[in-house]
């Protein structure tokens, strides 16, 4: 387990040298940032001041040096727009989308696990008919299109919530529930799946021959055999979150790390992308391995 734990986090950190050296040269495609900090009628000995302090000056090569061995010593430069840390900007927009995920996560893979298992045991019935449908709405429906539909619909015609914002507990009502829905379709259809096969297998028919009472085959026997398919689709779309939910933030005014790294690819702030990418790649990566570990406490033959 160790040696596989090794060489995932081996194999992660290759990949995550690789999306830094992709995204820092990428990055400075999008145009020269004086062109966006300075006014149109900036002398040129401005123009080079400006490009001297931020570190433009220097090749594309040299500045690559010079942001790795600051990266070494976890310093990933200053934000042009906020004249702060970097790394402080995305910590701070992080804890958001972290907040957001959580709270959206666990709403999604209890109520799913709930539901789909349910459908699973009621299989072709009414229940299960109405759930397979609402689902396969909510797993093909846009995130952006939910969203404005949900906007004018709850904020402006009803008025019940804020359209924008985090100031209060109702501000949080519309993304949460805007992303509840797509990741909710999908693990509730791969939770029934998954189920109806574990529920067909002979321990289940021999714990129905002996008596054993229709909860614990549901909840007991079969949602743990059946839980190893569900787990990955949980882990895609919690990545997807932690990603930044960027439609719906920005839509929603929502201060988490997608939206900051929208924002900050179009003012030119290099700085912010990268230590976003970073602390994003970062918590997917561990995210990974804790999911290769759930893997192995739920099924002891992964072990080995």
């Amino acid at each position: 387990m160790k040696s596989f734990l090794g060489k995932r986090a081996i194999a992660s950190a290759i990949s995550l040298i690789g999306l830094i050296v992709l995204v820092f040269f990428l990055s400075r495609l999008t145009g020269d940032p004086t062109a966006l900090y300075l006014p149109v009628d900036a002398s040129l000995e401005s123009r080079e001041q400006f490009r001297e302090l931020h570190g433009l000056n220097d090749p594309l090569i040299v500045q690559f040096g010079t942001y790795v061995s600051d990266l070494v010593r976890f310093d990933f430069g200053d934000s042009i727009r906020r004249s702060e840390p970097a790394l402080d900007a995305v910590l701070r927009a992080f804890a958001w989308t972290l907040q957001l995920a959580l709270i959206t996560m666990s709403l999604v893979i209890v109520t799913a696990v709930i539901v789909g298992s349910l459908a699973a045991f009621h299989v072709g019935g009414v229940f299960d008919r109405i759930t397979t449908f609402f689902s396969l709405v909510g797993a093909s429906a846009p995130d952006f299109w939910i969203a404005i539909v949900a906007i004018v619909l709850f904020s402006v015609n009803l008025g019940w919530v804020p359209t924008s914002g985090t100031g209060t507990l109702w501000h949080w009502i519309l993304p949460v529930a805007v992303l509840f829905i797509r990741p909710f379709g999908l693990i509730l259809q791969v939770v029934r799946g998954s189920m109806i096969s574990v529920l067909g297998s002979a321990y289940v028919k021999t714990a129905r021959a002996k008596g054993v009472r229709n909860r614990p085959i549901i909840f007991v026997h079969g949602l743990r055999n059946a839980m190893l398919p569900v787990i990955t689709v949980i882990g895609d779309q919690a990545a997807a979150l932690l990603n930044g939910a960027v439609v719906v933030e920005t839509i929603f005014g929502f201060p988490g790390v997608g939206k900051l790294m929208i924002d900050s690819i179009l003012q030119r702030d290099f700085s912010v992308v990268l230590a976003a990418i970073f602390v994003t790649a970062v918590a997917i990566f561990v995210m990974n391995i804790l999911i290769d570990i759930l893997y192995a406490v739920l099924d002891p033959r992964i072990r080995y």
